[in-house]
């Protein structure tokens, strides 16, 4: 029987109008689907999330000054006198040191991949863009970045620049912004030469307009992902930094100089040393999960 002689048949049409329609999911709807699902991601996003809140509120959660120092009681064991972790080699309450080195190891890693993001984010959009000239310069001069290790640039430049939190920050921003600058400049070129680029062209939008409209909802996915990759990469750097005196220093409580200070104490107090390392893998592990649930989630290949 045919398609025809069917929906002629009595009901036959009712039938057809009643059935559901499919709701069909956008793509937002699709990432945050994946995502809802993925108890990995989801688990270690809650850790994250939970980290971030301590760091905020340390005032009200640290028990002690993290800064007042005590002769008598360097190195105590856990619960000695109200410290729940025991102190340092100055007497200092480790729980709250490690709570407000929580503050400046999330600065240290977060404020370089947003300066990254902006700025090399803004030159590979514009070199993928506007390609020829722009590009070959760029992207030539981000080239010269590239031959030098992450590391030892990070080293050479804080060495150069002095130790300090702004200045740790800027010397790992110089080293995010090659790389994020790629990312933008390769995704840029992708679009720019689609059809409906062409079509915007033709219908006389300005480059401005074109950029903004259409080729950044292209381009954010794969330098957002990638920067979320880079965050326990910058906790790491930083830490690195204040391990060798080249990034913040003393007094301030930072996990990296705190491990710096604690390592020769190692021997007396092992357990108490190795805390903030133990603080610098938790944070690292986490973002770095977090980053490759959301990676797949948004499906975006870098």
């Amino acid at each position: 029987m045919s398609d025809q002689a069917i929906l002629s048949a009595p009901g036959a049409a009712a039938e057809y109008d009643s059935a559901p329609a499919t709701k069909v999911r956008g793509y937002w709807q699709s990432v945050a689907y994946r995502l809802s699902h993925d108890w990995i991601t989801l688990i270690f996003g809650a850790v994250v999330l939970v980290i971030i809140l301590i760091a905020v509120f340390a005032p009200l959660l640290a028990p002690f000054d993290p800064y007042a120092q005590s002769i008598v009681g360097r190195l105590k064991p856990m619960g000695w006198r109200g410290h729940p972790l025991g102190t340092d080699e100055l007497g200092r309450d480790m729980l709250s040191r490690l709570i407000y080195g929580g503050r400046i190891s999330l600065i240290m890693g977060l404020a370089p991949v947003a300066i990254a993001v902006m700025i090399g984010g803004t030159l590979g959009v514009i070199g993928g863009f506007a390609g020829k000239v722009a590009n070959t310069a760029i992207m030539r001069t981000m080239d010269v970045f590239y031959a030098f290790p992450s590391i030892l640039l990070a080293v050479a430049i804080s060495g150069a620049m002095g130790g300090g939190i702004f200045n740790g920050i800027i010397s790992l921003s110089l080293v995010f912004i090659p790389a994020m600058c790629r990312v933008a400049e390769t995704a840029t070129s992708q679009v720019k030469n689609l059809d409906y680029i062409e079509a915007a062209r033709a219908s006389g939008a300005g480059t401005f307009a074109i950029i903004r409209h259409h080729v950044l909802g292209n381009v954010l996915g794969p330098v957002f992902i990638y920067a979320s990759s880079l965050v326990s990469v910058s906790i790491l750097l930083a830490s690195g930094l204040s391990f060798l005196g080249l990034g913040v220093q003393p007094p301030e409580p930072d996990w990296g100089l705190m491990l710096s200070t604690l390592r020769q104490s190692i021997y007396v107090d092992p357990l108490g040393c190795a805390m903030p390392g133990i603080a610098i893998f938790i944070t690292s592990i986490c973002f770095n999960l977090v980053s490759d649930g959301v990676r797949a989630a948004m499906d975006v290949r870098i």
